[in-house]
């Protein structure tokens, strides 16, 4: 059994893993595996599922594998769209994809500079499709993401009553310009649920020495008042080590976590920054 928190004001209890809309799901031709993937991912227990209008195919992967199944999962997606006109035409084609009626939470995607916040909360602005398909049922909550700079994330959320956040939660956050400490506790005080992702730094943790496991950055994200952790898993085997974590999850006292974050810092701006050349 994986454990579940409440994601904040929604009340809904979520569980502490998530699926991810990256891995495998972030690509095309990979009917097969994808499928696999979401239905081992609900046979397990995740009942937490995410994807993005922006992550390739991801949104049809569901919208194939769900079939009967839609009922059994908290289901969400995001727009990257800064203007309600293509806000709104990306929530169409997100529900098209998925084949449903509605979404249980909608998020506006990835907010960056003040020029997205101008243009999202102006008029005509992306946030009047979000608040205009809740009112109408075609979500039932409403979120916003970031990831590139904490202090643009809590601004959005110091300026609309969101229902949720998604978030960099690991232990390299400290050494910079830090979510953690920036937007998680305006986040608490407004009871908002949590969702923490980049928890292995877009796969990256590998790259650390000394740590054969991923656990100990799991272990890390969730010893924070967040609701759930997002995963995106290649493959089953991967989505099944990470439900082995989350069903045998203890959070980690100060001094493991402190102590994880000076482990980390000499690597953080290599996890945090590194680009492919």
């Amino acid at each position: 059994m994986i454990p579940k928190r409440t994601l904040g004001k929604t009340g809904v209890e979520v569980t502490l893993m998530g699926l991810g809309g990256e891995g495998v799901l972030r690509s095309h031709g990979y009917d097969t595996e994808a499928s696999d993937l979401i239905n081992r991912a609900i046979d397990m227990g995740i009942n937490y599922l995410e994807s993005a209008r922006a992550y390739d195919g991801s949104e049809r992967y569901y919208g194939l594998a769900l079939k009967e199944r839609r009922n059994e999962i908290f289901l969400t997606s995001k727009s990257h769209a800064r203007d309600k006109e293509g806000a709104m035409a990306h929530l169409e084609e997100t529900l098209r994809n998925m084949h449903t009626d509605h979404l249980d939470l909608w998020q506006v995607h990835d907010v960056r500079t003040e020029v997205d916040i101008e243009d999202i909360f102006g008029p005509g602005g992306a946030i009047e499709a979000f608040a205009d398909a809740k009112e109408k049922g075609l979500t039932r909550f409403i979120g916003v993401t970031g990831h590139q700079d904490p202090f643009i994330l809590k601004r959005c959320i110091e300026i609309h009553d969101f229902d949720t956040v998604l978030m960099p939660v690991n232990p390299a956050e400290p050494a910079h310009a830090s979510f953690i400490d920036m937007v998680l506790p305006v986040a608490r005080e407004k009871n908002m649920g949590i969702v923490a992702m980049k928890v292995y730094f877009r796969g990256l943790a590998a790259r650390v020495p000394e740590f054969e496991s991923m656990q100990p950055y799991f272990r890390f994200a969730l010893s924070h008042p967040v609701s759930t952790a997002v995963i995106g898993c290649n493959d089953t085997q991967q989505l099944e080590e990470n439900v082995k974590f989350a069903a045998s999850f203890k959070p980690m006292n100060h001094d493991e976590m402190q102590a994880l974050v000076d482990h980390i810092a000499p690597y953080a701006t290599q996890l945090m920054y590194y680009k492919p050349s």
